[in-house]
């Protein structure tokens, strides 16, 4: 039996010649009669790239929701019904709501051209700013200069998982035309956490990064990820890792759950929150969300997203939650040695006592890392450290 929504849907098919027609005038006119719910909706994470979006972003979102945020999520396609694209504040879109959504876009837009995939972008745009959250998760849709979700000017961070040849009659017929494509969500000063690429799929993004002064954090060269005897090591200038493999099978989904990774951990977030505090110098940060810095959201998704509640084993406890959000280290001249990265065939030697020498702490089993998650979401009353401002939502505190 049809539902309401499914109605509207249908005849939604029937407002543009095309299902596919890349452009982002349509979209922004929708947009601007809506009153711009794009400006409205929580801080943004943009997701682009051939392959591993949707885990990706199911991994970040689990993260996130174990560490007590409400989180907005926009996918595509959808498996049985198209509630599934669109979740707000963690559950699915109720029936009523989407046909109210998708009515009024319909009402708005009258009877201009505009393709299924944009109005429907637009009506998750508008659902999205009438219900609070923390933050937001955009999925691509196909590209990505031209794709109906590139309407943010400013999202607090992008990623582009593998890019290989997709879409050819839209994107080009070369890994390097299509990772341009893909690299059109980078805006100018925002972070990107980079998956695994093709030589030229990474010159591609970089390239553009170069242009727009976006920073870059590159699998293979800022981050690392690798099965290893039944295990998933990770390693970035934050530490070394050793966790369970993810419960969706495959190396390529360890390679997903390693950009996951990079996205939580503190590593790009300070680099972030640096830009952020230039550009806007008399922000407040909320306090109030103070206990959902960089180490809550990292322990929740190693507690959740990974396995589901098997035995989860770090090597080292992070730096305590005033640290996690401070401002980076000095990295050290080229060609000086990086001490305080691990090398990689010394992690079974990275235990307590080295770790308590190091002012790190002590390793952590299950226990300790739900303990972590609890003091995390609800700290203990303690004095706060000094010029360590606690970071709320608005600063990408996670």
């Amino acid at each position: 039996m049809s539902t309401g929504s499914d109605v509207i849907l249908n005849r939604m098919m029937t407002l543009h010649p095309k299902v596919i027609d890349l452009t982002l005038d349509r979209v922004h006119r929708l947009l601007a009669a809506l009153d711009h719910p794009e400006r409205r909706i929580p801080p943004v994470i943009h997701i682009a790239g051939t392959n591993g979006k949707g885990s990706t972003q199911a991994m970040i979102r689990a993260g996130l929701e174990q560490a007590r945020l409400k989180v907005h999520a926009y996918t595509s396609p959808h498996l049985a019904r198209f509630h599934e694209r669109i979740r707000i504040a963690g559950d699915l879109i109720s029936e009523p709501q989407l046909a109210a959504l998708l009515d009024e876009c319909v009402t708005a837009n009258g009877s201009d051209a505009i393709t299924f995939f944009e109005i429907t972008t637009c009506a998750a745009f508008l659902a999205f700013s009438r219900t609070p959250a923390d933050w937001t998760l955009l999925e691509v849709g196909l590209g990505g200069r031209l794709d109906a979700t590139n309407v943010i000017e400013t999202p607090r961070l992008t990623i582009i998982t593998p890019v290989s040849l997709d879409h050819q009659q839209y994107l080009g017929d070369t890994v390097t035309a299509i990772a341009g494509e893909k690299a059109g969500i980078l805006k100018r000063l925002v972070p990107c956490v980079v998956g695994p690429q093709s030589e030229d799929g990474l010159a591609a993004i970089e390239a553009r990064a170069a242009r727009l002064g976006a920073p870059l954090l590159v699998y293979g060269q800022h981050w690392h990820v690798a099965e290893d005897r039944g295990r998933m090591i990770y390693q970035d200038d934050t530490g070394l890792l050793d966790l369970p493999l993810p419960n969706l099978p495959g190396p390529h989904q360890i390679q997903n759950a390693g950009a996951a990774l990079a996205a939580l951990r503190p590593n790009p977030l300070r680099v972030l929150n640096a830009h952020f505090r230039r550009r806007h110098p008399h922000s407040t940060p909320d306090s109030s969300k103070a206990g959902a810095c960089g180490i809550g959201v990292f322990i929740a998704f190693v507690s959740y997203a990974l396995p589901c509640f098997r035995r989860v084993r770090l090597l080292s406890r992070a730096a305590p939650r005033a640290d996690c959000c401070a401002p980076p280290r000095e990295r050290p001249r080229r060609g000086a040695p990086h001490a305080h990265r691990p090398a990689r065939d010394s992690r079974a030697r990275l235990g307590g006592e080295q770790r308590a020498a190091e002012g790190g702490g002590q390793p952590l089993g299950v226990a300790g890392v739900l303990d972590g998650l609890r003091e995390a979401v609800h700290p203990p009353a303690r004095a706060p450290a000094a010029a360590v401002p606690a970071l709320g939502p608005g600063e990408l505190g996670v």
